[in-house]
């Protein structure tokens, strides 16, 4: 629900300031970091006011393109009305954010009895942002592995043209601690294993099943032997020597159909007389 709120704020204030600054939708894509960078902004797009200290929940290379981008703009400044509306819609949106803090912070700490297999796996923190994304464990629980994989993923910015993916399929789950733990090569790969076995594990926990986290420690132990098999090394071949040559003449197939065979073409008593020649004796064709 708060969530949905700051949604709707955020779309609120958007419509607002596309009249003074229409370029920055496309260079700040998170809700919030729009909206605080709007609040910062308000009226005045004066470069002295472009400085990272100030605008330092955005990187340095998005402010240094929404300076250059608002040096340039061709929006109109806003009146004194549409000014105070702004200030109170961005108001409303920091509350409702330190509120979502406050609940996460809340649910954190209440996570081992509202998902202990969960948080046997991945931990307090890291399942608490999850279900955060997910909109809580029944959600989460609904959600195939997949969907899973990349709650919580981000986008940056390309110098303010156009907008890509950071990392495709990484979320949440990709930057927790089991999985940065890894090689960069099996990183991908121990993910989408971990958001296989999270799901499992919120399917099991919204059951109120295994209230003391017997089955996620049972799947964290899988994945850790997944992960163990995954990095060991291949096996190595060994050099088999040559087989000794075998000069011998092979046997041959034996048996009545090949002894009949073998009678077609055998040369008769007959034939075998016709052909013997006497010693020391001329024959006919001398």
């Amino acid at each position: 629900e708060i969530d949905n709120e700051i949604f709707f704020l955020h779309k609120y204030i958007r419509d607002l300031y596309n009249e003074r600054f229409p370029e920055l939708e496309s260079l700040v894509l998170n809700p919030m970091d729009f909206i605080r960078t709007v609040n910062y902004l308000s009226n005045d797009l004066h470069k002295s006011k472009f400085d990272t200290e100030s605008l330092n929940f955005l990187p340095s290379a998005t402010v240094m393109v929404v300076s250059v981008t608002a040096a340039t703009t061709q929006g109109k400044p806003l009146e004194d009305e549409q000014v105070n509306k702004l200030t109170d819609a961005c108001k409303a949106a920091f509350e409702l954010e330190e509120i979502r803090q406050a609940v996460l912070l809340y649910v954190e700490s209440r996570m081992a009895m509202i998902a202990p297999n969960l948080s046997r796996i991945i931990g307090t923190t890291v399942a608490t942002k999850l279900m955060g994304q997910a909109g809580g464990l029944t959600a989460l629980s609904k959600m195939p592995s997949c969907n899973v994989q990349v709650l919580g993923q981000t986008k940056k910015t390309l110098s303010g043209f156009s907008s890509s993916q950071a990392m495709p399929h990484t979320g949440i789950l990709f930057y927790s601690d089991l999985v940065q733990a890894l090689p960069k090569e099996y990183r991908r790969k121990a993910a989408k294993l971990l958001a296989a076995k999270c799901t499992l594990a919120a399917r099991v926990d919204a059951s109120h099943q295994a209230t003391d986290g017997s089955i996620g420690q049972q799947f964290l132990d899988e994945i850790n032997l997944k992960i163990e098999k995954m990095q060991e090394a291949p096996p190595s071949i060994r050099n088999r020597a040559l087989p000794r040559p075998d000069d011998e003449p092979r046997k041959k197939r034996g048996g009545r159909r090949v002894r009949k065979m073998k009678e077609k073409t055998a040369v008769t008593e007959l034939r075998r007389r016709a052909n013997r020649m006497n010693f020391a004796q001329l024959g006919d064709d001398a």
